[in-house]
């Protein structure tokens, strides 16, 4: 089969189309044969591994896991033993970044319950878009209550993947959404409902003066003391992405002991990926709940050129690698 492999860390260079052979299934595992996954941060995170936290998980020296993609979206081709939820046939998708990653090629092997089903109105480049991206956005929003009517949330990265899902789902509850991102995507998120927007090339969210009841940051790397003089009495910080520095260890060892002490609380959420997580994604996007803007598709063979543009910051939404198809770039 077809696949992007890397076999040394870096920059989108090291990533070649390779044939490979087809996973051999376990037990347990189902074979997917892939039509659309979607790039992540974690995926680039993966691949460069600048951070020591990403060479503990995948590698010191070189990965061991070849083929990068959390998200899949596709058509189950056999099942397993031990495989009861599953048949040929099925439509699927999830995020199968806890069984090592894959989706970057024409088939993966993926334990059965980390998939949900496809809904028919939903197409494989949606599905492909949602899972990790939706589940962060959700639970990140969640984290230490649900978000209330008349509420002020912030979302910093918000123009991104993880983002627009936040920013459509915080505005369905009834939510003020102020919006952090470069000016260039200001239309593309006043579209989707912000309320309010900064450019953070030239604003300091956390020094404006503003306080907010929940802060989503998709790009933390400011101190701590910097997050919570941005937050309202009783507010929340909750960070999924940014710093894999010093910061997240602060986030995920020293503030969950002072939120103790504090009502201001700081941390980062316990990312859960599970079949019901899946379905109410699938639910919230079809009932028009949540919008999850795709920028642009890849064919699997410009994998490259997929990376190369999800380190320019300029995407708007999620960026689709169309595995069978030929892809279609449309930027906005």
């Amino acid at each position: 089969m077809n696949a992007i492999c890397y076999s040394h860390y870096g920059g989108p260079e090291q990533l070649t189309l390779a044939n490979v052979p087809t996973p051999v299934l376990e037990p347990g595992h189902v074979l997917v044969r892939v039509k659309a996954a979607s790039i992540n941060s974690w995926d680039y995170d993966m691949l460069h591994a600048r951070a020591f936290i990403m060479r503990v998980l995948n590698g010191f020296t070189r990965p061991k896991y070849r083929v990068l993609g959390c998200d899949v979206a596709g058509v189950v081709e056999a099942t397993g033993q031990n495989c009861h939820h599953w048949q040929p046939g099925d439509e699927v998708f999830g995020d199968i970044a806890s069984a090592g990653f894959g989706s970057f090629a024409e088939f993966v092997a993926v334990p059965e319950e980390l998939l949900a089903r496809k809904p028919a109105a939903l197409s494989f480049r949606q599905a492909a878009a949602l899972p990790q991206a939706g589940l962060l956005a959700i639970q990140g929003l969640r984290n230490r209550g649900e978000v209330k009517a008349g509420q002020r949330v912030l979302i910093n990265g918000a123009g991104g993947g993880v983002g627009p899902i936040a920013l459509t789902y915080a505005k369905s509850r009834g939510a003020h959404v102020t919006a952090v991102d470069r000016a260039e995507k200001f239309n593309f998120l006043r579209a989707l409902g912000a309320d309010e927007l900064i450019d953070f090339t030239t604003t300091n969210y956390t020094q404006t003066g503003q306080r907010y009841d929940k802060i989503l940051d998709v790009v933390a790397h400011r101190t701590a003391a910097e997050y919570r003089n941005a937050l309202n009495p009783h507010g929340v910080f909750t960070m999924i992405g940014g710093s894999m520095g010093g910061l997240l260890l602060r986030m995920m060892m020293v503030e969950p002991l002072l939120s103790k002490f504090y009502n201001r609380k700081l941390g980062i959420m316990g990312y859960r990926v599970s079949r019901e997580g899946l379905d109410e994604l699938a639910h919230l996007l079809e009932a028009g709940v949540i919008q999850v803007p795709i920028d642009s598709t890849f064919p699997l063979a410009q994998t490259r050129a997929a990376f190369e543009h999800f380190i320019s910051g300029t995407f708007k939404g999620k960026i689709v690698i169309d595995i069978e198809g030929n892809g279609t770039f449309a930027n906005g």
